[in-house]
């Protein structure tokens, strides 16, 4: 068996060889626990007949372990020092394709019908830069790639709001974004000890498994989007005054944002948190035919 790339001395040996210095602009922490890739590899529920996509693998810690688990391997590294790195450590694995490129800027479904042909089963498994975490599972999401869904691992507090639920204090509009494309769970929480170098915050994984449909049906998935960003605009106040603000000419049509609640059966002086998925999609439509 090969010597895992995720310990403390073969990681600083590594970049040691590659005279690599950490790219703190880049959010790059290294993971130098095995137990911990194979916990997160584990969740993904990976098979030689999966495929499995990564999001900045670095200098190849998790991407070692899912090349032993499923059948290909598609990276996508934006740090053009890494690409020799990852050669070199994955050089034992003949199922890993690298595509150097900003996943932000990606053509994803491109990548995925030039390497992943013929895999039915995809997940995304990513240890993702904190910085721009939800940018990325949004375009995931909002792509609509043929993914089975994804375990990443990101900042404890974002894991939080993702997988919040109504009434609680995290639960936002982020909690409904991805709650309406997934079913997200949190599944493994990492202290901060298992990276080099050490992060200043805790970190979570999450799996999401995305939903045959969306948890509501709604008549405009933009728009619909748009009021729960809106109610949420100002967390202290009632949803009354956040959707006045977020419709537009809401302050001078205050009377049929009214009307909306009622139709939808919300109560004006409730807040945003309060209102569950469900209620978000009625009072969406409700407000569509006014201010669709």
């Amino acid at each position: 068996m090969m010597k895992d790339i995720a310990t403390p001395i073969r990681t600083q040996e590594i970049l040691a060889k590659h005279g690599l210095t950490v790219k703190k602009s880049l959010g790059q922490n290294f993971l130098i626990d095995p137990n911990i890739l194979r916990k997160i590899v584990g969740k993904a529920n990976l098979t030689k007949q999966s495929a499995a996509i990564e999001i900045g693998p670095g200098i190849g810690a998790l991407t070692e372990h899912l090349a032993r688990d499923a059948g290909k391997v598609l990276a996508f590294e934006i740090d053009q020092r890494l690409l020799p790195v990852l050669e070199d450590t994955l050089s034992p694995y003949d199922n890993v394709a690298i595509v150097h490129s900003d996943i932000l800027k990606a053509d994803v479904q491109q990548a995925i019908d030039k390497e992943l042909q013929g895999y039915d089963d995809i997940m995304v498994v990513a240890n993702l830069p904190y910085y721009v975490t939800t940018p990325i599972i949004l375009k995931l999401l909002l792509e609509k790639l043929p993914i089975r869904g994804m375990v990443v691992m990101l900042q404890k507090e974002v894991a939080e709001r993702i997988t919040a639920k109504p009434g609680s204090k995290a639960y936002g509009s982020l909690s409904i974004a991805i709650q309406y494309y997934t079913e997200a769970e949190m599944v493994v929480t990492v202290p901060k000890s298992v990276f080099l170098p050490q992060p200043n915050v805790d970190s979570a994984v999450i799996r999401m498994i995305k939903r045959p449909q969306p948890q509501v049906e709604v008549i405009d998935e933009d728009f619909f989007f748009l009021v729960t960003r809106g109610s949420f605009a100002q967390r202290r106040k009632t949803i009354f005054n956040n959707l006045q603000t977020a419709m537009p000419q809401g302050k001078e049509k205050k009377e049929l944002i009214v009307k909306a609640l009622e139709e939808a059966g919300i109560e004006p002086a409730r807040r945003g948190e309060t209102l569950s998925i469900e209620e978000f999609g009625l009072l969406s439509d409700k407000l569509h035919a006014y201010f669709g």
